[in-house]
């Protein structure tokens, strides 16, 4: 394969992977993995997502609180806003809904959910999406607040295919992670088939979500490459194919710089 990949969500700040982070890159080159965007979870999490990304000409980084997330510093839009000038952060997130963890009056999720909007369209910075089990709502608010105007990505997609073509409808792009690859995951793989190719991003969500073969171990971003081969075999075209595409929509998506 001659084209490079993107793994475009993982956590490489995890302290699963402490120290490993030359090793991890290593494996990176070796699967021809070229690039990969760390997400943010939390604010406290966020120096070392952010030095990572200092260090690493090809890692990249966005800024912002997970929905789960229910202690700590909240993420006010100045903040965002201001974290977001630095030219290695290339998005806001990730932010969304999920409603399958949490029960309960969840209106601060939305709350923060449209913060982290207003502060991606003020920094005109795409958005990086979680959605579980709350799919009504976090289309509705996307549309509300004209989130189309930046976009973004709906990350390790799991949703069915009328939320996926709702989300293409408002401009956002599907990334698919090593879900895909699972025997039962029928509904993905429906998703995976017919999403238009300039669309479709790959992703490990590392260290979660490790792909067939890997199923069960921890998961890294070098294993983007089995998303791929997932992705394409479904697709039936070329690996060389998918991967060309994916990293076209990844840089297009995000205006980031192709250092290496």
């Amino acid at each position: 394969m001659n084209s490079v990949l993107v793994d475009s969500h993982c956590h490489l700040d995890f302290p699963e992977f402490e120290g490993r982070e030359d090793e991890l890159l290593a494996a990176m080159k070796a699967n021809q993995v070229g690039w990969a965007l760390i997400a943010g979870v939390t604010m406290e999490r966020f120096p070392g997502v952010l030095a990572l990304a200092e260090r690493y000409p090809n890692i990249f980084a966005a800024v912002g609180v997970h929905p789960d997330t229910q202690d700590g510093e909240e993420a006010d839009f100045a903040n965002l806003v201001r974290l977001a000038e630095h030219p290695k952060i290339i998005a806001i997130g990730e932010t969304g809904l999920d409603y399958y963890r949490l029960e309960g009056d969840l209106e601060w999720q939305r709350e923060r959910f449209r913060t982290h909007i207003r502060a991606a369209l003020s920094c005109r910075k795409p958005l990086i999406i979680h959605t579980r089990e709350a799919a009504a709502d976090t289309l509705r608010i996307l549309a509300e607040e004209g989130a189309g105007e930046v976009g973004g990505v709906f990350h390790c997609f799991t949703e069915n295919r009328a939320v996926a073509e709702a989300a293409l409808d408002l401009g956002f792009y599907i990334s698919l992670s090593g879900i895909v690859s699972f025997k039962k995951a029928l509904q993905v793989q429906e998703v995976a088939s017919f999403v238009p190719l300039d669309r479709i991003l790959v992703e490990t969500d590392a260290p979660y979500l490790a792909p067939v073969p890997h199923r069960g171990k921890l998961n890294h971003p070098a294993l983007v490459l089995h998303v791929a081969e997932a992705v394409a075999r479904l697709r039936g075209i070329p690996l060389e194919d998918l991967a060309q595409a994916t990293t076209s929509n990844f840089f297009r998506l995000f205006g980031a710089e192709k250092h290496a």
